[in-house]
């Protein structure tokens, strides 16, 4: 006897997402300032970290949004600005965001490729290059001993980005061989050159039973290629540089001045049970800045908390985000400890892209000899890498490092040109690094602080009262 069974056609799960996809509207009529961007669809795992890394990645600022996701849907609103402080008039970028949320894969990934193939020419494909992850105490010139390290291991750095926080070094970085410039496959080089960064990068922090660990390791660099500061912030996670003591070179409040307003301000979170409601508020005022809602929102994903509906403004200087979340099983954060480590995690999260110190941008020759010079030189003048971004265009690599004096003492510019006329005939591009990239290419008028600003952020915190569905 011929038994039957059912057939169900293979795009029956995806049903749904071509039913319900992501629609995606860009509008810059309805609003004179800024490009108003609306995001429209079936509620999805972590749809809102994927929309707000996508307009991360095309550098563009988020000055307003409203998130509300019950009932199974998605509904989204944002205020950007490109990084000049004007409204989004690219149509490449304004079809990339479109894409690239929409996930109409077909057009997308030919969409990408164009983007990709103007931005960054010469860049090598992931099969030649081979991605490490360190992590370990920090301590001034660490950084440039990885980068001495790799040298000595023939390796060519193509990518790298390190953030340290808190006590605590992260790195990611991409490499090839010298001499061939291709991936590094051989097991026994790997195990050496393994080995040699995670001697450099010292024990495990503060013991075995603290739950940190100074380690490297290899992967493909597709893993975190496609968003390497979403990783960097899974590494300080996991190793708790929240809970870290905190060294002379990384400060948590720290002093601005714009338009001769000063103003110490400490990044401040509070989290508040809203039983009624069904949610967990959470709220975080600080001093805005780029990338700020992806830091918070990359953040409580990977805590595995959901973002159920937000409300984040800026005025002035200052931004104001409230989030109602729960945890990813529908349960609200009951514990006293839950709470605390909620607000020490944003906290960190927030603190670690701060930086004081001064801000150095360097195009380099393609070279392995390159690179452990440069920041040889900075140790030799007392200058430390807090914080790193290197990216290879063509033959050149583009270097930005934000560098701090050793003793965590203002840097004495006196040095730094000094420094410069050692390093000639190299371009070096000095900027104070005190001030967010936003406060330096914004107009003016959105550094008005006044009473005003602050009642209208209050005011329009209370008139948001969320009802669970």
């Amino acid at each position: 006897m011929e038994v039957c069974t059912a057939y169900f056609d293979p795009e029956y799960e995806n049903l749904d997402d071509k039913i319900f996809g992501p629609r995606v509207s860009v509008d810059n009529e309805s609003c004179e300032k800024c490009t108003v961007v609306k995001v429209d669809s079936i509620n999805k795992q972590d749809l809102l970290l994927k929309v707000v890394q996508v307009l991360t990645d095309m550098d563009l600022f988020i000055t307003k949004s409203y998130i509300s996701s019950d009932a199974r849907w998605f509904m989204d609103v944002f205020h950007v600005k490109d990084k000049l402080g004007n409204k989004v008039t690219d149509g490449k970028v304004i079809r990339y965001v479109q894409q690239a949320i929409g996930e109409r894969r077909e057009r997308q990934n030919s969409e990408e490729a164009e983007y990709c193939n103007d931005d960054e020419s010469g860049i090598e494909s992931s099969s030649e290059r081979t991605a490490i992850e360190m992590i370990g105490v920090n301590r001034p010139g660490l950084f440039s001993e990885i980068s001495a390290a790799l040298a000595e291991q023939r390796c060519n750095v193509i990518e790298a980005h390190a953030w340290s926080h808190n006590a605590c070094l992260a790195c990611i970085a991409c490499i090839s061989d010298e001499s061939t410039s291709t991936c590094i496959e051989d097991p026994q080089r790997l195990s050496a050159i393994e080995d040699h960064l995670s001697n450099i990068l010292g024990p495990s922090f503060g013991g075995d039973d603290s739950g940190r660990s100074a380690r490297t390791c290899f992967l493909g660099c597709d893993n975190w290629t496609s968003h390497a500061e979403r990783r960097l912030h899974q590494l300080m996670l996991a190793n708790q540089d929240f809970d870290g003591p905190q060294g002379p070179l990384n400060m948590s409040s720290w002093t601005m001045n714009v338009d001769n307003y000063e103003e110490g301000r400490r990044t401040v979170v509070s989290v508040d049970r809203c039983k009624e409601k069904g949610y967990t508020m959470v709220n975080v005022e600080c001093l805005d800045r780029p990338k700020l809602m992806f830091d918070t929102v990359c953040t409580l994903t990977d805590m595995q908390y959901v973002v159920f509906h937000a409300n984040i403004t800026s005025h002035g200087p200052f931004a104001h985000q409230e989030y109602f979340i729960r945890r990813k099983d529908g349960s609200l954060l009951h514990t006293e400890l839950e709470i605390q480590r909620v607000s020490k995690c944003l906290e960190a999260a927030i603190e670690r892209r701060v930086c004081e110190g001064i801000r150095l941008e360097l195009d380099l020759q393609n070279s392995v000899r390159v690179l452990p010079y440069v920041t040889q030189t900075l140790r030799e003048h007392g200058l430390t890498v807090a914080q790193a971004d290197i990216a290879a265009h063509g033959e050149n690599t583009k270097n930005v490092f934000f560098i701090q004096d050793i003793s965590g003492k203002e840097i004495d510019m006196g040095t730094v040109e000094y420094m410069k006329k050692e390093l000639e005939p190299l371009s070096i591009q000095v900027e104070n690094a005190m001030l967010p990239q936003k406060f330096n290419s914004m107009d003016t008028d959105r550094f008005s602080f006044s009473l005003v600003s602050l009642l209208r952020t209050q005011l329009e915190r209370f008139s948001h009262n969320f009802i669970s569905i």
